[in-house]
């Protein structure tokens, strides 16, 4: 027992860890080189920008970008691998593909001022309303938990969704935010269920239970009840009684 569950915590912080990891060496890469990755953002509606849906999330403009984007990402990230360890990783992906194709989509950009779209806040948010969301639609007491936490941890940063700042990438807080309600709803019956017991099943399943019992009731008492459809005859025979001799 102690095993599995010192394997489920190490499985739930090794792969945010490993993703994370990764956008550090990016980073260190791009600034110890001198470079500018900027390029592999997303770039809305361009063929060029394409790239951007899968690389966009590991490019980041400075080290309060980068910084900022890393804590959450392990924290949501091992709340998502631990809670959901089944559908984690498709979850994960889905997350990150479905908002970048939004943003590419929908995404601010123009001719005179191109605009490349970059960071992985938008797993960030796809991550908080995935998790937020899906202990909601599920009913499951321990995952509605993990909901208010999100909230309390995380639930100010919904503000991000808004046009608050120019140079933020407000769209993609709202992709990421939108895709991660997608994903929850979609993978709602798959991964932890509550548990049902029989006075929440389907009202259909329990009328035709109540039939059957009350057949069964039915049946009982016709064997207990006395027939009175029979009819009862009772003979009396008379005999007079032999009179005295007197």
């Amino acid at each position: 027992m102690k095993y599995f569950l010192a394997k489920q915590i190490f499985n739930s912080i090794l792969y945010p860890f490993l993703f994370v990891l990764s956008i550090w060496i990016v980073f260190f890469i791009e600034r110890s080189n001198d470079l500018n990755f900027v390029h592999y953002g997303i770039l809305p509606r361009t063929t060029e920008g394409l790239i951007g849906i899968i690389t966009s999330v590991f490019i980041h403009g400075d080290i309060e970008h980068i910084a900022s984007n890393s804590i959450p990402l392990l924290v949501l990230g091992m709340m998502l691998f631990y809670f959901y360890k089944k559908i984690a990783k498709a979850t994960f992906v889905w997350i990150w593909l479905v908002s970048g194709i939004w943003l590419w989509m929908g995404g601010r950009n123009s001719i005179d001022h191109p605009t490349f779209h970059i960071g992985a806040s938008t797993l960030i948010y796809g991550l908080a309303t995935f998790l937020f969301f899906s202990g909601v639609f599920r009913k499951h007491l321990r995952l509605m938990v993990v909901s208010a936490m999100v909230v309390f941890l995380y639930g100010s940063i919904m503000w991000g969704i808004f046009p608050l700042k120019t140079e933020i990438s407000w769209e993609g807080h709202l992709f990421g935010a939108l895709a991660g309600v997608l994903v929850a709803f979609n993978y709602r019956k798959e991964g932890p269920q509550r548990r049902l017991y029989h006075w929440d099943e389907d009202n259909d399943d329990d009328n035709s239970y109540l039939i059957v019992q009350n057949e069964i009731l039915e049946a009982e008492k016709e064997k207990q009840e006395p027939k009175t459809s029979e009819e009862v005859t009772i003979n009396y025979i008379y005999k007079e009684k032999d009179k005295e001799d007197t």
